[in-house]
């Protein structure tokens, strides 16, 4: 009866399924022309619903984690009776040299290698930093449809660049996903100056994940590898160094959690960690439909989502609305139980909502025609179109015409 939306995984063009888009941006700090790779929700692909706004994941070695980032992200945000996080724009950005962008500060020989061509053009991270927060962002937020919300997440150098910008940069983003980060580098200076930072700046409003992986030798455990001495184990004793560094130094108004993966290697972690971060991260996002809310539908249901999403928007800091998706799937719920009362006034919660949704209005006309009132059904059908022309919508119009 209504016009719910059933987004695909990705647009279809062509017999091909898209996942996203490759744009690109020309760096006057960097010196050359970035490709970034871009996910937008596959809500703001349609004409029918009313534009929405998204929060944005930075995801730094955005060509080697943008397909299960934004995978996970379409999965974890559908309304299907559990939404772990929001959906999100995601801006992969792929390396053209890894080593200086990722790295905040120079080294002349990589201590585990004796390789000075790896690291000679290390230390460009300020600079890379620099060109996220002046040029990359501005774009991104002139050219896409974006809520003033964002996480930054790093794997291994990348996690390095995540803790230097909380620590250097810290109101750049909302929430920062640090998974296995090299903080090893350049003789742990970073890690030496984590603590005392963390200790005396603000982090109200700041979130951060750190995800651990099994990095040692076999036989070792997490107490047992603390007290070696040797290069092979210094990443994961530079790590679980700063994870006692943050519990001890940290003030309560940064939000941190953690996990150790005692089964995943350095290459495997980013997928699970990632995955227990958007958990860790969104709890306040978190809602979860039971049985009873389905079976007995009520206006006890409607106060819990209105309640919820009144907590969400204090969380983010700004209005977020009952996404307009999640109130037609409840209206039609409480049509499907004649709880007529409840339906009409989600519908009509709707369409304060979202005044420019075509789906609103059309939903509204359906409800209408179910009850027997043909006269506002006719209203809410023609508001529809004047909003843009919908051939299912003005289908049904003819049909009351008639």
């Amino acid at each position: 009866m209504f016009a719910l939306a059933c987004y695909s995984s990705g647009a279809q063009l062509d017999n091909k399924i898209i996942l996203g888009t490759i744009d690109s941006i020309d760096s006057k700090i960097l010196h050359e022309k970035r490709t970034v790779w871009i996910y937008v929700p596959n809500s703001a692909q349609t004409d029918i619903y009313a534009k929405a706004k998204y929060p944005v994941v930075y995801l730094l070695d955005g060509d080697a984690h943008f397909y299960s980032v934004v995978g996970m992200i379409q999965q974890l945000s559908t309304v299907n009776g559990n939404m772990i996080c929001p959906e999100m724009i995601v801006v992969g950005i792929p390396n053209t040299d890894r080593t200086r962008d990722l790295t905040p500060t120079h080294m002349d020989v990589h201590p585990m290698t004796n390789d000075s061509n790896f690291v000679k053009t290390s230390g460009g991270g300020e600079a890379f930093t620099s060109f996220m927060e002046k040029e990359l962002m501005p774009y991104i937020d002139t050219a896409y449809p974006t809520l003033p919300y964002r996480v930054l997440i790093g794997h291994s150098f990348g996690g390095l660049m995540v803790m230097n910008t909380l620590i250097n940069h810290k109101d750049l983003f909302n929430a920062y996903i640090a998974i296995d980060p090299s903080m090893w580098w350049d003789k742990k200076s970073l890690l030496a100056k984590a603590g005392k930072t963390l200790a005396q700046q603000d982090y109200t409003g700041k979130t951060l994940f750190l995800g651990i992986a099994n990095t040692m030798n076999p036989g070792m455990d997490t107490v047992k590898v603390k007290m070696d001495t040797s290069l092979a184990t210094e990443h994961i004793r530079s790590i679980l160094e700063l994870n006692t560094l943050i519990q001890k130094n940290k003030k309560d108004s940064l939000a941190y959690d953690y996990k150790y993966y005692s089964t995943d290697s350095h290459g495997s972690v980013p997928l699970i960690a990632t995955y227990d971060a958007l958990h860790s991260l969104f709890k306040f996002y978190d809602f979860t439909f039971t049985m009873d809310d389905y079976t007995n539908f009520s206006q006890k249901t409607i106060a819990k989502v209105e309640d919820h999403f009144k907590e969400v928007s204090k969380h983010f800091g700004f209005a977020f609305p009952v996404p307009e998706s999640m109130i037609n799937q409840l209206g039609g719920i409480a049509m499907s139980q004649k709880k007529m009362e409840e339906a009409e006034y989600l519908l009509k919660l709707n369409v304060s909502n979202y005044p420019t949704s075509v789906n609103v209005y059309d939903s509204l006309g359906d409800f209408y025609v179910a009850k027997g009132e043909k006269d506002k059904a006719v209203e809410a059908y023609r508001k529809a179109l004047s909003i843009k022309e919908w051939a299912d919508t003005r289908r049904k119009l003819n049909e009351i015409l008639k």
